[in-house]
């Protein structure tokens, strides 16, 4: 057996890949792990929309009784959302553990974009990539997120890195790693809740023509993929300083109550939204669809060759 034979297509996706139309695929601990039921649901369901809206269709992955899922049921994304944070996190590292025992689980950025280029999906729309975080010259917490944009050729649209990390590290690590990276329409790499972390870009694109240019030539030239940095639409950002501050108060919150590795994102994204009474959550929607908009405008250009 492969990896590939795990794979299971919803009915709209795989009619989709019969009529060669564009798709873009959707990561799903934004259901398990990243909001609270029910607005996890709804801005699942909010996403997709939006996907269709703009030409493309939406598949969603994840996890579900061990089989890859490429593209989620209604009733499997209420699911999931009803479940959120009682099912695995799972990044590359735990798909055979969680398909070996029938088990479900949200995929991260590096689950979703290995399953997604088994599948044959190009592009890819997250909130934001997961990094190195703060203090990871003692821990060395990196993500595997980063390891998996530099081996797998698959684009993938994020308001940069998510805030709570260490933003600077993060960018020295995918230099390493030798990711390609192109702002769409900007000149810093956003701060995902803020429109910009401050560290300038060497690359930008200003039009989805150049973009899904810049997409298929990566995909021939690799190792990786191209990580496409879209900023937080303006009325929804928030002001640096202040949120910093925020962030700042909740990593020592975790870091006093030991909450490390895989706990430490959901813990962070959560307090969070409480320090900021909700507004970082209504960023992170807004965010969230902005990019996907962006993904399937850019898989249609991707479409038209």
């Amino acid at each position: 057996m492969t990896a590939a034979d795990l794979i299971d297509f919803s009915a709209e996706v795989a009619e989709a890949r019969t009529q060669a139309r564009p798709i873009v695929a959707l990561e799903s601990t934004i259901i398990t792990h990243g909001m609270p039921f029910p607005r996890n649901v709804e801005t699942a369901r909010m996403v997709e929309e939006a996907v269709r809206a703009a030409g493309a269709v939406p598949a969603t992955i994840a996890v579900i009784g061990g089989r890859f899922r490429v593209g989620l049921e209604a009733a499997e994304i209420e699911g999931l959302g009803e479940l959120s944070g009682g099912v695995v996190k799972a990044s590359r590292r735990d798909l055979s553990a969680v398909a070996a025992r029938h088990g479900s689980a949200g995929t991260t950025v590096a689950a979703s974009m290995f399953i997604a280029s088994l599948a044959g999906v190009e592009i890819f729309a997250t909130g934001g990539i997961g990094g190195v975080h703060r203090g990871a010259e003692q821990t060395f917490d990196i993500s595997a997120d980063l390891i998996e944009l530099a081996r797998t050729r698959v684009a993938v649209v994020c308001a940069g890195a998510k805030s709570i990390l260490d933003i600077e590290k993060t960018l020295e690590f995918l230099e390493t790693q030798g990711v390609a990276i192109v702002g769409y329409r900007c000149d810093e790499f956003p701060a995902f809740y803020a429109l910009s972390s401050g560290f300038r870009l060497d690359h930008r694109c200003d039009g989805l023509k150049d973009l899904a240019r810049m997409i298929r030539l990566q995909r021939d030239i690799g190792p990786g993929g191209l990580l496409i940095a879209n900023p937080i639409p303006h009325d929804h950002a928030l002001e640096e300083a202040a949120i910093e501050a925020r962030i700042a108060e909740a990593v020592a919150e975790a870091k006093a109550q030991g909450i490390a590795k895989k706990e430490a994102t959901p813990f962070l994204l959560k307090r969070v939204v409480e320090l900021t009474d909700g507004k970082s959550l209504e960023a992170n929607i807004a965010l969230i669809r902005n990019n996907a908009v962006l993904a399937a405008q850019a898989a249609v250009a991707l479409a038209k060759g």
